[in-house]
């Protein structure tokens, strides 16, 4: 299966300072991929390479089997920058069926459904639209023409949590049609139920690639388990993945990391009463991700 987006030692300085580090990646057709990091780890300057907008010092890379320098899969693409300017006078709405025109012709009525999902005005002009609703237009016009590769700089920003999960619908249809969203943020909330991989990038370099129901597996668990006698603390001492333990009489409370596996066989030997198990906390994870990449680069930031 050929990669819709296909990266390999992409690099970018900007004078001395690093933008992005030996990025290698591949996102496969019918995939939603998450690009996780905090604000200036590199997320943009990736999207920006992929687009063209900017040239890499080293390293190249192919966006739907061609050159990222390919001015041909313009039109295949659908594209919503992190920061976004609409200061015209004219209405949001003619604005989009220009560009639908431009792009080959977009019917209105798909502007118009795409606006009524959104709950967007586009009777307003540009420079008079709030924050939240100029997101919305920029979502409108990356969608509107229903480009192959999505690709998507931080698309929830200004958006209230009704029309956050209609994006995250819509996103989802995108893939159920085969076709390919790469999703940036620095929000982990914002990804994980709709991503089926996620990058995460730190100081300009990419420290891991994970599929979503890997990760889970890896996640921190937050156990609680109640006896109906009190239970020896050494029964659970030393268990694989087993941290903060806490034995106090019939009550064990602890951390897990991975699969809880080795807990389960332990409080098999006694009658258990009642348990009470936390969502698995991918927050955690990801925090390490970042810290442990800022210790051994010594805390540099990307341009």
């Amino acid at each position: 299966m050929t990669a819709v987006v296909q990266a390999e030692g992409l690099t970018k300085y900007y004078g001395g300072r690093l933008g992005l580090a030996d990025l290698t990646l591949d996102i496969q057709p019918g995939e939603i991929f998450g690009y996780l990091g905090p604000n200036g780890a590199g997320k943009t300057t990736t999207i920006r390479l992929l687009l063209d907008l900017i040239r890499p010092t080293r390293g190249f890379a192919r966006v739907l089997g061609a050159d990222s320098r390919d001015a041909g899969t313009r039109s295949r693409i659908g594209y919503l920058p992190g920061e976004l300017v609409l200061e015209g006078r004219e209405r949001a709405k003619d604005y989009l069926e220009f560009l639908g025109r431009i792009r080959g012709g977009v019917p209105g009525s798909r502007i118009d459904a795409l606006a009524e999902r959104l709950d967007a005005d586009l009777s307003v002009q540009m420079r008079k639209l709030s924050k939240g609703n100029k997101q919305k237009v920029g979502l409108i016009q990356a969608f509107m023409h229903e480009p192959e590769l999505l690709i998507l700089d931080e698309p929830t920003g200004g958006l209230d949590p009704l029309v956050q999960q209609e994006f995250l619908a819509m996103a989802r249809e995108v893939r159920a049609s085969g076709r390919t969203v790469l999703m940036s943020s620095h929000v982990l909330a914002e990804v994980e139920h709709v991503s089926d991989r996620v990058g995460i990038v730190r100081a300009g370099r990419l420290v891991a690639v994970e599929n979503v129901a890997a990760l889970r597996e890896k996640a921190v668990r937050r156990l609680e388990l109640h006896f109906d006698a009190p239970v020896p603390r050494q029964a659970f001492e030393g268990l694989p993945g087993v941290r903060d333990l806490r034995v106090e009489g019939a009550g064990v409370r602890c951390t897990i990391d991975g699969r809880p596996d080795a807990l389960v066989k332990a409080a098999a030997r006694f009658t258990v009463v009642h348990m009470v198990s936390a969502e698995p906390d991918l927050e955690e994870i990801f925090l390490t991700y970042y810290s442990d990449e800022e210790k051994r680069h010594g805390g540099s930031k990307p341009a």
